[in-house]
């Protein structure tokens, strides 16, 4: 989806369709229960791909914006105040990085690629800022700028704490799709090796959304939402080269393969530690900064009011 048919999207919503406003006081305390759902656009940031400069992690200036990918989210959230929110959601997403479609010296001739599924859960506080907009209530012409001016919104800023669900594939020379974990590309569990990795992993998600009140049940909205993560191997690179006889050795000849793909044009790149000068191994990949990913959606929610009993009459008499 591109911005300017988001634009369009919100535009026309905002155009034909009533709004709704907490305008008494203690009105939002009907709306608290929201269930939500999106989709959007997903992205990676760690070791793989990015742009034709040396990687800046947490940085959207080495977003590889080719490598966009699909995003899903289902969630609930509660109005604990009318300025806090807290939300629950499970989110979908794939993520993906090839050293191919960079220009950069290291990476290109690294020429690693991987793609994976993330399974999310989350929960997070949101932060939030409303505003209403009230037209004339009682004008006998309901013109469209009346309408227009007769809507509620709000603008967030949240931050949480989830678990995901990650298994990265590695493309081989034949274009087949292959787990990367059970290869130990990096020499997991062989002598000096490193330990291997978990698929299981900590994030914060922290992002900002903006959110248009529609027919007193109705929520559209748009938020960006970036994950810092605890792992470094969501796309399976994280230290250093690691023989790759010994791995073809020990897990075999794709093993052997996907732990260096390499193209051969900086010498002593790929080159693992000298048993005899004890020369230090070479860098696979910046264990010093830790994966990250993001996510662009569009929500779509529905409020549930709350049910109020009638207050019962009491005869005087």
């Amino acid at each position: 989806m591109t911005k300017r048919t988001l634009s369009i999207f919100l535009l026309m919503l905002a155009f034909y369709s009533q709004a709704q406003n907490f305008i008494r006081p203690n009105e939002w305390k009907k709306y608290r229960r929201e269930i939500y759902a999106g989709v959007g656009a997903a992205n990676f940031l760690g070791d793989l791909g990015g742009l034709d400069q040396v990687g800046s992690h947490y940085s959207p200036v080495d977003v590889e914006f080719t490598e966009t990918r699909t995003a899903f989210t289902l969630g609930y959230r509660y109005k604990l105040f009318k300025w806090l929110n807290v939300a629950a959601e499970f989110n979908y997403m794939v993520v993906k990085g090839d050293d191919k479609l960079t220009q950069e010296q290291f990476r290109s001739n690294r020429n690693l690629n991987f793609r994976s599924n993330i399974f999310e859960l989350a929960g997070r506080l949101e932060f939030v800022y409303m505003a209403n907009q009230v037209g004339h209530r009682y004008g006998i012409k309901r013109t469209l700028t009346r309408r227009m001016k007769n809507r509620s919104w709000d603008f967030s800023f949240f931050v949480g704490l989830g678990g995901f669900y990650f298994n990265p594939e590695g493309k081989n020379a034949g274009g087949l799709w292959q787990d990367l974990k059970p290869l130990h590309t990096e020499g997991q569990g062989l002598p000096n090796g490193p330990s291997q990795y978990s698929n299981f992993a900590v994030c914060i998600p922290i992002g900002l959304a903006y959110r248009l009140y529609f027919n007193k049940i109705v929520v559209v909205g748009i938020e960006v939402n970036f994950r810092k993560t605890f792992t470094d191997y969501i796309d399976d690179c994280s230290g250093v080269y690691y023989d790759k006889n010994a791995i073809g050795a020990a897990y075999g000849g794709a093993a052997a393969y996907f732990a260096d793909p390499s193209l051969g044009k900086n010498p002593h790149q790929t080159d693992p530690e000298d048993p005899i000068t004890k020369a230090p191994a070479q860098i696979r990949g910046n264990s010093r900064d830790q994966d990250s990913y993001m996510a662009v959606m569009v929500t779509v929610g529905y409020i549930i009011k709350s049910k109020r009993g009638r207050a019962r009459l009491r005869s005087k008499f």
